[in-house]
């Protein structure tokens, strides 16, 4: 079992340690797709999943969902949490063992989903449906710092139900994916936000698995650099034993493309100033 490199405790020490009004942009990989984003004393928190739901699911079927890494912090801990995100509705992107301890310690939490999403989320959140803000393609919110609009995606085939967020914040842009594949267009699309941090999947295709479609290390390395983003930081691998991918593979793909790629440990904070020399 992988243990995150700060968890619990010592998580929310360097979170609280860190939230300074600086300008900089502080973010933590919390496993899967998960990231918490720190801008001017807010916190915005992208697709977490951060319970055991999923392992529990599927303990006596054909795909069970074995854990990699240790869960780096209880939902409920997390009580600082101003914006959520839910790209699509598959469980480790919309856990409700997740998301209601997090509504629930946070009383002006707002959820940002895609619309097309919105009776799935308050069916399986258990909320009224006119709670989450949803966006279709193209649209956009603004909630304290952060402009968060949502883009395309393809998990497997381009769809309303997927999405992914561009999220400005100060004089950064980040773009968070959620699960997609490369889709004809993608780069064009996304090259004008001048991205700074994209968090793209490794994980791939593995039909064999029933699993759906993802970028894999490659991919995401080439995308990273297809869009201009200055940092790609990987994601969605070292949770479940069935659907992960050798991080190594990512690396050595950014170095053949000249791509800058920084892999970030479970519970480990990126901070925007290392990309000051870039």
């Amino acid at each position: 079992m992988i243990v995150p490199v700060q968890k619990d405790d010592d998580l929310l020490l360097d979170i609280g340690a860190a939230d300074v009004r600086d300008g900089h942009l502080r973010l933590w990989w919390l496993g899967q797709s998960g990231v918490l984003v720190q801008f001017d004393g807010a916190h915005l928190l992208l697709d977490p999943y951060l319970s055991d739901s999923l392992t529990v699911k599927y303990a006596n079927t054909d795909t069970p969902h074995v854990r990699m890494t240790e869960r780096v912090i209880d939902p409920a801990r997390l009580d600082f949490i101003d914006v959520v995100t839910s790209s699509h509705n598959h469980t480790d992107h919309l856990d409700a063992e997740t998301l209601r301890p997090l509504l629930h310690a946070n009383s002006g939490l707002t959820l940002v989903i895609a619309e097309a999403n919105r009776a799935f989320v308050a069916s399986r959140l258990a909320i009224d449906p006119a709670t989450p803000v949803g966006l279709a393609m193209g649209q956009a919110t603004e909630q304290g710092p952060f402009r968060i609009e949502a883009v395309p995606a393809a998990h497997e085939a381009l769809a309303p139900e997927y999405a992914g967020f561009i999220v400005r914040c100060g004089a950064w842009t980040l773009y968070h994916s959620g699960d997609t594949v490369r889709f004809d267009g993608m780069a064009d699309l996304l090259r004008p936000h001048a991205i700074d941090v994209a968090v793209l999947p490794i994980n791939g295709r593995a039909p064999e698995r029933r699993v759906a479609g993802n970028l894999d290390a490659v991919e995401a390395a080439t995308l990273g650099r297809d869009i201009g983003a200055r940092v790609v930081i990987p994601c969605h691998y070292e949770m479940f034993t069935f659907n992960t991918a050798d991080p190594a593979t990512f690396v050595a793909a950014c170095a053949a493309l000249g791509q800058r790629g920084d892999v970030l440990r479970c519970g480990e904070q990126w901070h925007s100033s290392a990309l000051d020399a870039t």
